[in-house]
């Protein structure tokens, strides 16, 4: 929106007297009604307007005109600061979310621990800049477990390394130890004309309520707003077919330092997660397969399996070479800088701490009480870890602002649940939803044969591009007693957007159930049901056991483009009224959840393959 240059006096006026999170907020656009609707709306009689004790419209009252939800996302975000899983951040953040919760009146508020994850990391001290030729102070965060680089700055000249094939190793080969190097083909940028931020159009809900729930919601897309798949060259998928490779020829030849470009990202936004290291390289796999290790003449060679990275917070990690994620614009300008011969020396201060006296993870818990049903319980929760370059506003302190201002507000308002309301907020969700599948695996069961959570390898990096996996569904569950008292889970975890409805994840028989319970809510946006299945967050550490577990449609805004796992995930850019919008609709959810005769039905279990019939003898 252009304002006048009359107008910047009012504007900093305004801007001096916002409450928490209003700088956010712009108002909805008008609404065009054609006459004909117009006349038609004028013949249909109001809708009866609740009764004054209606526990929704109470609900409702207090969570959009009384909310503490930016309170709350503040202190998780300006004051405890990112919440790395095993970091004091987290820590920091878990023991006042208690806090909270017991000021507010829950019991049995307490972190429950899980594990052991492995060491935690935090970041003591961080700068980058060219010095030479001439000063360019970078735009670059570390990834999350990269070592300090000591006591003193490492000062040294770039090299630039491309690895497109496996001839290129030998270029470079004793020539890279103590090196500074600029590793990576330079991302192509192009100038976009959508914007950034983006609501979902009545086009898509529709879409989503109309999916017969075989095709889940598509993947996120990059900053340009293209599928990356469709970024993947085969050029570009053989040089990332090198990736483990290529981590190991580094370390080998004791690269001091990786500087490497986001991902994805526009105008100085970046986005780093975890520093990448794999297995050192087998001396044994250069020597030629003995006698019986050699493949049989005629017989099909044994393909390998795929190397796989090492989690980089397990203590038994090989030594990390410290990596840098830079902004692509950045990153690309030093490349074509050292393409036109230019020696370029940089300057890096990078001190960080492992934390390894508590290998254990905790995630926190609270209650409100129920009555007649209290043996049975109600859920509601979001994770509270994030990654480290922001302060984790959208992805998760947001989703857990919101699941505590829901109980807050239950609390508030003396709403007797007859069910238990248990609210939760888990750890290690970014390193593979370990703290919700380790709750679950303690509390209501696990699927047969399923390893341990925290044991998966993790995420291969060799090709982002590649489809994400589909686990296919359990068959057998061994269930714990708990299981049977578990009504629904709730979930939110998309970011600072409203919420527009319910990824149903193929649970058909709770449409109507939902159906109703939204009605109080449509002219907030939020009416749109979906079949389909939504993934990457804790509902599907309950949904995995056969737990009905459900996450929120949202709103997209900026999650997806500026945000998620970025520099720019902070308080700022979240918007207020959303997030009051959503605290008082999961409020209002998990309420009726508590309040209903019976438990919210689960879907039928899938059945169990049949077995292959017994082989016969042929007669032909």
């Amino acid at each position: 929106m252009h304002l006048p240059h009359r107008f910047p006096a009012a504007l900093l006026l305004l801007t001096l007297g916002a409450p928490f999170g209003t700088t956010a907020q712009t108002p909805p656009p008008p609404v065009a009604v054609s006459p004909a609707a117009a006349s038609a709306t004028a013949g249909t009689p109001p809708a009866p307007a609740p009764a004054p004790n209606d526990p929704v419209a109470r609900i409702r009252d207090e969570g959009l005109n009384r909310s503490q939800v930016m309170k709350t996302l503040s202190y998780l975000t300006d004051v405890t600061g990112p919440r790395l899983t095993g970091s004091p951040g987290l820590l920091r953040a878990s023991e006042w979310s208690r806090d909270q919760f017991k000021s507010w009146g829950l019991v049995n508020a307490h972190l429950e621990p899980w594990g052991p994850f492995g060491r935690g990391w935090s970041l003591t001290r961080f700068s980058a800049q060219v010095i030479a030729p001439h000063a360019i102070p970078l735009i670059a965060y570390p990834k999350a477990w990269s070592p300090g680089l000591g006591a003193k700055p490492l000062e040294g000249e770039i090299v630039y390394v491309n690895i497109k094939k496996p001839e290129d190793f030998e270029k470079f080969r004793g020539k890279l130890r103590g090196r500074i190097v600029l590793d990576g083909a330079p991302p192509e940028v192009k100038l976009r004309f959508e914007p950034l931020a983006t609501r979902r159009t009545d086009t898509q809900l529709m879409n989503m309520a109309n999916s017969d729930g075989t095709i889940g919601t598509p993947r996120a897309t990059s900053a340009t707003g293209v599928q990356p798949s469709s970024l993947a060259s085969p050029e570009l998928r053989a040089a990332l077919a090198l990736t483990p490779q290529r981590y190991q020829f580094f370390s080998e030849e004791g690269v001091a330092l990786l500087l490497q470009p986001s991902r994805i990202g526009e105008s100085g936004t970046l986005f780093a997660s975890s520093a990448t290291v794999y297995p050192p390289r087998n001396a044994k796999a250069a020597e030629p397969p003995s006698k019986e290790e050699a493949t049989p003449p005629g017989a099909k060679k044994k393909s390998s399996a795929p190397l796989r990275g090492i989690s980089a917070w397990k203590t038994d990690a090989p030594p990390i070479i410290p990596q840098l994620v830079l902004a692509i614009e950045h990153f690309n300008r030093l490349v074509r800088m050292t393409q036109q011969g230019e020696k370029l020396r940089v300057l890096v201060d990078l001190q960080a701490e492992y934390h390894t006296k508590n290998l254990m993870s905790a995630n926190v818990l609270a209650e409100i009480p129920g009555s007649d049903l209290a043996h049975e319980i109600v859920m509601l929760g979001a994770h509270l870890d994030s990654w480290h370059s922001g302060t984790g506003a959208t992805d998760n302190a947001a989703g857990c602002a919101v699941a505590m201002e829901a109980v807050r507000i239950l609390q508030v308002l003396e709403l007797k649940p007859r069910r238990t309301i248990r609210v939760a907020l888990w750890t290690g969700e970014e390193q593979g939803l370990l703290g919700s599948k380790a709750y679950v695996a303690e509390h209501f069961g696990v699927v047969k044969g399923a390893p341990p959570a925290g044991t998966q390898p993790a995420r291969d990096e060799s090709d982002p591009f590649a489809p994400a996996p589909r686990s296919s569904p359990p068959v057998e569950i061994e269930k714990k007693p708990a299981h049977a008292q578990l009504s629904a889970y709730f979930n939110l975890d998309n970011g600072s957007g409203k919420i527009r409805g319910v990824y149903l994840q193929n649970n058909e028989t709770v449409r109507p159930i939902f159906r109703q319970w939204l009605k109080p809510f449509k002219d907030l946006g939020a009416d749109t049901l979906t079949l389909a299945s939504t993934g990457g967050t804790d509902h599907l550490s309950f949904d995995a056991v056969g737990l009905p577990g459900f996450q929120f449609i949202q709103d997209e805004l900026e999650y997806n483009t500026r945000t998620h796992h970025g520099n720019m995930d902070v308080y700022d850019r979240t918007v207020a009224d959303d997030l009051k919008q959503a605290s008082a609709i999961m409020a209002a959810f998990v309420y009726q959840a508590a309040m209903r005769d019976e438990k919210v039905p689960r879907k039928p279990a899938p059945a169990a393959p049949r077995p292959a019939p017994a082989a016969t003898a042929s007669t032909q």
